[in-house]
């Protein structure tokens, strides 16, 4: 251990972290960092680690699968998936402990993450919602009101379908009403999955309304589409394609878009660093993974299962099967603050 790192217990290392995060998080990304680091703290408890100038990489690969059986009493058993964003987050940790010297400088490093098969991504694929507060920051200042800045907040705040995003025409958004109409137009190539049952009025924050607004002043393209009708979302050729939205999306969820790759691939050879191949990138998310995170925020921050099924058009069961990557305990949380409050 180096002469120059400073004693200093787990619990006020993640204080210090969270404080560090805080200006740049929102208060639900900062509870989310929180319940993950509280499962790290529960194992240096149980192990007498009072001091994490101490930890080693051995330690490391104990605590990894300690949390993937769940032993805690808090914290029950997670997919390999889940257990690669809990590790990511103590990655972020020891990164900034290392920084106040308080654990060995590249200790980060010994957090190994585990490799996730592109059937196990698939199936439960989301976009964090700490990597959405990121990009869309990134695009607000770099991109404010671009076509890309719109539909990756589009997509974020409503949590709905590509497909509905295409769909959207000009006179479905009221910057007055602050809402968007979503509407069944298979005669015109704009279906929705769930035909006529899927056509509702969602609310739209008043932030990303004036995004929308300006996008719609500034930078749509004024065209129409092969049927006469004027989209929403352009680009010289008429309605944006189901392809170039998705081709957004995975550029813009690659990790090296805003940070270092997580992969150590050098990027003048990585494949995925080309617009058409950035879905080949192992940490690269599709529409439907952020709408997965949508879907999972909402749940997270206690919007009633009800509202987030009529806004997002998913029953609750396929809600609870298919989306909802909630821990039994974040859901007994959420219940304890609601009954609280009454």
């Amino acid at each position: 251990m180096s002469d120059k790192l400073q004693p200093l217990d787990p619990r006020t290392a993640v204080d210090l972290y969270l404080d560090h995060r805080e200006p740049e998080l929102s208060k639900s990304s900062i509870q989310n960092q929180r319940y993950r680091l509280d499962s790290f703290v529960e194992w240096c408890e149980d192990e007498d680690i009072e001091n994490i100038n101490r930890l080693t990489g051995r330690n490391l690969h104990q605590f990894r699968v300690w949390r993937r059986q769940g032993r805690g009493e808090s914290h029950g058993p997670v997919s390999k998936v889940t257990l690669r964003g809990i590790l990511a987050t103590v990655r972020m940790f020891l990164e900034f402990c290392a920084t106040i010297d308080a654990v060995e400088e590249g200790l980060r490093e010994k957090v190994m993450l585990p490799n996730v098969s592109a059937a196990e991504a698939s199936r439960e694929e989301k976009l964090d919602e700490d990597d959405a507060d990121a990009i869309i920051d990134h695009l607000e200042r770099f991109q404010y009101a671009g076509r890309e800045h719109v539909i990756f907040s589009v997509l974020w705040h409503t949590g709905i379908r590509l497909g509905t995003l295409r769909g959207f025409d000009l006179r479905d958004f009221s910057y007055e009403q602050q809402s968007m109409k979503v509407r069944h137009r298979p005669e015109s190539d704009t279906p929705l999955k769930n035909q006529e049952a899927a056509e509702r009025i969602i609310a739209v924050g008043e932030h990303y309304c004036d995004v929308i607004q300006d996008y719609i002043d500034h930078n749509r393209v004024n065209t129409t589409d092969d049927y006469g009708r004027e989209p929403l979302i352009t680009t010289v050729q008429g309605r944006i394609a189901g392809g170039t939205i998705r081709n957004y999306v995975y550029q813009w969820t690659r990790p090296c878009m805003l940070r270092g790759c997580p992969h150590d691939r050098d990027p003048d050879t990585c494949e995925a660093m080309k617009s058409d191949t950035a879905g080949k990138c192992p940490s690269s998310r599709s529409p439907h993974g952020v709408r997965r995170g949508s879907i999972t925020t909402h749940l997270r921050d206690g919007v009633p299962e009800e509202i987030v099924s009529d806004r997002m058009n998913a029953s609750k069961e396929v809600l609870e099967q298919h989306y909802d990557k909630r821990t039994e305990r974040e859901r007994m949380e959420l219940r304890r603050e609601f009954l609280t409050d009454k």
